[in-house]
């Protein structure tokens, strides 16, 4: 049991979503989703979960704008992780610079990783 810890998952893509659901509650955790960043960040608001998996593509609300909204709330929102799941490389500016600036942020390029990664990733993060 990871402690009961409670992990927001902010994905648009239904079944990347569910798969991610099903995994971390096989590995013990909690999970709340949310398939834009504007419902993520409501839900993030009142939940406080104790780390958030966000996609950054996503309808209504991007991942990047809802990551620098979190930072700005509280000094919860300033400092819960956040790991970043997007399309996009990993050496593309605007990513590089939303990890620099919203710490702790990381990112995981989602064709490079299996659904077992990022429980790896959430386990390490959460950890320290």
């Amino acid at each position: 049991m990871e402690n009961n810890k409670k992990i927001l998952i902010v994905e648009d893509e239904r079944s990347l979503s569910q798969a991610l659901v099903n995994k971390l509650t096989l590995e013990g955790f909690a999970t709340l989703t949310a398939k834009n960043g504007e419902e993520g960040l409501k839900i993030a608001l009142r939940e406080h979960p104790d780390l958030i998996l966000l996609d950054i593509v996503m309808p209504r609300m991007d991942g990047i704008t809802m990551m620098k909204k979190l930072r700005q709330t509280d000094e919860w929102g300033k400092n819960v992780p956040v790991i970043l799941l997007t399309n996009l490389s990993a050496d593309d500016e605007k990513i590089m610079r939303a990890v620099t600036e919203n710490e702790p942020a990381y990112y995981l390029v989602k064709s490079d990783y299996t659904i077992s990664d990022v429980v790896e990733k959430v386990r390490e993060r959460l950890s320290r």
